[in-house]
């Protein structure tokens, strides 16, 4: 099947619409953004791999163009949307890639369809358990300041902005954004709405997608891409307990955007060796 770019929907519950888009024609390579991000956010991916693939992004639930609703903000629903995105669209022997929150809606998946239609998988920079009690877990963060993230800033627009501006110019990427630049990042996490942010937010953080992890990383080859600031502690996690896992590490959280010719790169290189 092939397209040229033009979005559709898919109703994944009564009056709930997933929006996504086609492009390419080939082997389906699948990318799932990040928590309040959308389509748009994988505009160089779009670019290089629909030469060669079909291509196909999509918002979850509550992000970007698809429907906003304050049921299923959860990971595990989430995972069954996409689930039923790959039964409509008849997805075999797909590559899917998900970056930070799109990792849990990956990990979904696996939980509701397991890994039949999957050639392969790379995660980007997200635990598949963002807390933990354990000092050498890999971890989104202290406990109390993710508490306090979640208390102080996604209570309100303002402070949503505020908190997706912090997260862009510290975490996200490495070099300085242009005004411009940080205005699109922000835009593209104002399209969900801070009451629904904050829920998505929370209920990532107390997910537990271990066992998904490691029945997709022995069932298909699977890869992480790992940002710097947190290297040393992911790759020894993930090699601890999903050996089979490759890990890659370079740039910040948004490092396939950032360091977009790196990153197509280090995928492409993925995808032959399938």
């Amino acid at each position: 099947m092939s397209t040229t770019s033009p979005g559709a929907y898919i109703e994944v519950a009564p009056g709930v619409e997933l929006y996504y888009e086609e492009h390419g024609a080939g082997s389906p390579l699948v990318f799932v953004p990040g928590w309040t991000f959308t389509t748009e956010v994988f505009q160089h991916q779009v670019a290089h791999f629909a030469r060669s693939h079909r291509v196909i992004v999509v918002d979850p639930r509550s992000q970007g163009r698809s429907s906003k609703t304050l049921h299923g903000n959860d990971f595990s629903t989430r995972g069954a949307d996409l689930a039923k995105l790959f039964a409509d669209l008849e997805l075999r022997d797909a590559v899917l890639v998900g970056w930070s929150t799109g990792t849990l809606d990956v990990l979904g998946y696996v939980q509701h369809a397991g890994t039949a239609a999957l050639k392969g998988y790379v995660g980007i920079d997200m635990s598949p358990k963002p807390i933990s009690v354990s000092d050498e877990d890999w971890v989104e963060g202290p406990l109390d300041e993710l508490a306090g993230a979640w208390r102080s800033f996604l209570r309100s627009p303002q402070g949503q902005r505020e908190f997706i501006i912090y997260y862009a110019t510290q975490v996200m990427v490495q070099r300085e954004l242009s005004p411009a630049e940080l205005d699109w990042i922000v835009r593209q996490s104002l399209t969900t709405p801070h009451y629904l942010a904050s829920a998505i937010f929370a209920d990532a953080l107390f997910c537990d997608f271990t066992a998904e992890l490691k029945a997709l990383s022995e069932a298909v080859p699977t890869t992480y891409v790992i940002a710097e600031h947190w290297a040393e502690t992911a790759v020894a996690y993930l090699g601890r307990n999903f050996p089979q896992v490759r890990t890659e590490v370079f740039g910040g959280h948004m490092m396939f955007w950032e360091h977009a010719e790196r990153f197509n790169a280090a995928l492409d290189a993925f995808i032959e060796r399938l």
